[in-house]
């Protein structure tokens, strides 16, 4: 049996753009601060949280890993290389299934205050590894943490 991979990198970029009813300060506050993010990053029906650690600051590391019914583990490891407090939020990221390198990401999230409270845009783009991960999949994702993320905002209106 033949157990090897065929090496590859794709590129994807994708933007997600989304308002919610608080001001910028309270919607950066959900990325600063590891107690407020807990609320709303991960933590679906069928989700354990294995180990989750928070530096947010430039140079500081986030992890946050977990497994999926008790079959899938995932661990997403990011470093902070730029925070503009209630602005700018900018990292670079991996992520790991079952301990198999699948991506690397660069992600900026902005935060513009508009008159129904903040603007968010997320742009990211990732290198995605050896056929193991796409950009589409990547991007239907991370739609469903922009949308636990503003459900979470909204309740805080």
């Amino acid at each position: 049996m033949n157990n090897t991979v065929t090496r590859s990198i794709s590129h994807a970029q994708f933007t997600i753009e989304r308002e919610v009813p608080v001001a910028p300060p309270v919607a950066f506050g959900a990325f600063a601060d590891p107690a407020v993010k807990s609320e709303w990053f991960g933590g679906e029906e069928g989700w354990e949280l294995g180990e989750v650690s928070v530096d947010f600051r430039v140079g500081g590391l986030e992890v946050n890993e977990g497994t999926f019914e008790q079959k899938l583990t995932s661990r997403f490891v990011a470093t902070y290389t730029d925070i503009i407090e209630n602005e700018r939020i900018v990292y670079t990221y991996d992520m790991w299934v079952n301990g198999t390198h699948i991506s690397t990401s660069v992600a900026t999230w902005e935060f513009e205050p508009v008159a129904a409270g903040t603007k968010l845009t997320l742009v990211e783009f990732g290198a995605h590894l050896d056929g193991f991960d796409t950009g589409a999949e990547r991007e239907e994702g991370t739609r469903v943490l922009v949308d636990a993320l503003a459900a979470y905002l909204e309740s805080q209106a």
